[in-house]
């Protein structure tokens, strides 16, 4: 068998360092916020290259602070994808404003600039671009068109931990960076957690405000906060895992460079990274027709695998009202019937990752017979 993700390996490679950082963390007493988070921010932050780093409780509170933060509120639009997880979108919702879909490039997977401007109109206010499996958006091109139109680029980097465009690190382009820790994601704490990552003093200090009920002081609420703040344990457990980050990294890209040869002679589409860019393939996607049937034949041969998305946000019963149709984004809805996600993640071996690819082709032969 092949699992699709192992956390089991993860955690035995290092589990004398987790629990020795958990049963400090617990001994403190310091159950939430506390010195475990302010290590990790100031190490978060430094990964990053930038200024500051505010740890929350959820990449999707990330958002939402990054977004009430830079002002954005009822009446506003901001411009993002429909290829990403549904927390993109509930965090613009959340904000009490609009989220305005445009279509993915289909070379990168990622936010294609050429179609913002023609979404722009007089209520825009922000772009979200969404640093798809690892990939990170073309951040130049977003960035001058938000600079023309005087709008907050909030850069969704949930699954882009590391990533690299044109030597600059995913979170530190835009105004704001938002990522999430969520277990299975390439830095991942033992629960939920996320952070917001900026260089302006002024963001940082409301972001700091915003999770902790809006508090200057204890009990002196100056704004109308949430409850979003880390604790105590998950910063211990990102602290150990901040050793081992770039090593897993490097990893996973010798893992896709795997995939990448062993598929060079097949027509299985993958993104197409520029050579400027550091890919950290949170997921392994391909690009292939049959897909349901192709998953189901590799699980039965005990590959599994995943789908990431199968049905874009703006096609989810939960988002309707948005008023999204078939056919609105035609490369999004087309990807998202063929994306097929590979197991990939640090531990995973050779021999695991030549197998997954000498199943896909049995079971590709047998659906092109």
């Amino acid at each position: 068998m092949v699992p699709f993700l192992d956390l089991k390996a993860q955690y035995r490679g290092m589990k004398a360092e987790i629990d020795e950082a958990v049963i400090a963390a617990i001994d403190s007493t310091q159950f939430v916020m506390g010195p475990q988070v302010g290590a990790f921010e100031e190490r978060f932050a430094a990964f990053c290259n930038t200024r500051h780093c505010k740890a929350v409780s959820s990449g999707t509170s990330a958002l939402h602070l990054a977004l009430l933060a830079a002002g954005i509120g009822a009446g506003d639009e901001v411009v993002t994808v429909s290829m990403t997880f549904v927390a993109t979108t509930a965090a613009i919702l959340y904000s009490g404003a609009k989220p305005v879909f445009v279509d993915i490039d289909p070379r990168t997977w990622t936010m294609d600039p050429a179609l913002i401007e023609a979404a722009v109109t007089p209520r825009t206010r922000a772009i979200i671009p969404v640093h798809l499996h690892g990939l990170m958006a073309d951040m130049d091109a977003i960035m001058a068109i938000a600079r023309r139109h005087n709008l907050i680029v909030i850069e969704d980097a949930a699954q882009a931990h590391g990533a690299e465009y044109k030597g600059r690190r995913a979170g530190s382009i835009g105004d704001l960076g938002c990522f999430s820790f969520y277990p299975g994601k390439n830095l991942g704490a033992y629960g939920e957690g996320g952070a917001v990552v900026c260089n302006d003093d002024d963001l940082a200090r409301r972001i700091s405000l915003l999770r902790d009920w809006g508090q200057e002081s204890k009990y002196n609420h100056v704004l109308a906060g949430y409850n979003y703040r880390m604790d105590g344990i998950q910063g211990a457990v990102l602290n150990v895992k901040m050793n081992y980050i770039e090593a897993w990294t490097e990893a996973r890209r010798t893992i896709a460079a795997q995939y990448d040869r062993l598929l060079a002679s097949h027509p299985y589409r993958r993104p197409a990274p520029r050579d400027d860019c550091r890919h950290v393939y949170h997921v392994y996607a391909i690009e292939i027709p049959q897909r349901d049937s192709v998953q189901a034949a590799l699980d039965a041969a005990d590959i599994k695998t995943g789908i990431h998305y199968p049905v874009p946000v703006h096609l989810q019963k939960a988002y309707a009202d948005l008023g999204g149709r078939p056919g609105d984004l035609p490369v999004t809805e087309a990807l998202a019937s063929r994306f097929l996600s590979l197991p990939i993640y640090a531990e995973l071996r050779s021999e695991q990752v030549s197998m997954v690819v000498s199943e896909l082709n049995k079971v590709t032969l047998t659906e092109a017979a």
